[in-house]
């Protein structure tokens, strides 16, 4: 594990074009797929008002993006999922609170499903829709790679020390898994709430729907943090970069996406 995340920090490293620090004017963001094309919003809106700075966002998965902060592979790593007591040495920037949603075919009929019934069908306990109510087939299962913190947050959210099923197809994002569900009737999934569309459906979770008003209050229980992590504080254009995500105007893109701006 630890070296196809050093991989994925290398491929960070030659996507941004050279060491970070040689270049005053660009700004690499590497990290979760998750926090990916919300950072991209952010920096194209910031490159618009900022021409002379350049943006580059990469994904590779929220270790990877640790990892790369961390080398200094990149300015900014992003992360899903909280950091580890051996990443604590990281600045940490939290920008944004965003829900787990556990989705479906959008003609799937089911409305919702118990905590413990997703940890069930994702330790391979549960197997065919028939046990929820609905047809005699059997659920595929879509789940994130190790190293993935959506993978990671949900493991600790949902499954707590139950192993998640072999069985279930690994993706390695956010995008596929939504993809898959979208033109699968019987795939269960689960994805960042900022980008459950029209193709598919958002399940309630112990009867509660995962709304921006619930992950503010959290009464839905999938929420967790996105993260931006340096090695040092920011400085000069990356700080700026920063200022702008936590700015009213930055936080209120990221509303706009579908996530929920954070308040400490």
């Amino acid at each position: 594990m630890r070296s196809f995340i050093l991989c994925l920090a290398l491929l960070c490293l030659v996507a941004c074009g050279s060491r970070p620090e040689a270049s005053g004017q660009a700004i690499c963001v590497a990290g979760s797929t998750s926090v990916q094309p919300f950072a991209e919003k952010l920096a194209e809106v910031y490159m618009e008002l900022h021409p002379e700075i350049r943006i580059d966002v990469q994904g590779g998965g929220s270790s990877a993006g640790i990892y790369a902060a961390r080398e200094g592979a990149a300015h900014l790593g992003a992360s899903s999922r909280e950091l580890v007591p051996a990443e604590k040495e990281l600045v940490e920037i939290p920008i944004a609170w965003d829900g787990i949603a556990v989705i479906v075919h959008r003609d799937n009929p089911l409305r919702g499903l118990s905590l413990r019934q997703i940890r069930e069908l994702y330790q391979g306990r549960l197997r065919n829709w028939r046990e929820l109510g609905w047809v005699d087939r059997a659920v595929h299962l879509i789940t994130r790679e190790e190293g993935s913190g959506t993978r990671n947050a949900f493991e600790e959210l949902v499954m707590g020390r139950a192993e998640i099923t072999p069985t279930a197809l690994v993706q390695d994002s956010n995008g596929a898994v939504r993809e898959i569900v979208a033109h699968d009737r019987h795939a269960l999934g689960y994805i960042s709430v900022g980008l459950v569309d029209a193709r598919v459906k958002a399940l309630e979770v112990d009867g509660v729907l995962p709304t921006r008003e619930n992950i503010r209050s959290q009464r839905y229980k999938l929420v967790r943090r996105f993260l931006l992590v340096s090695k040092l504080p920011p400085t000069g254009p990356c700080k700026e970069f920063v200022d702008f995500i936590l700015s009213a105007r930055g936080q209120s893109l990221l509303e706009a996406e579908g996530l929920v701006g954070y308040e400490e």
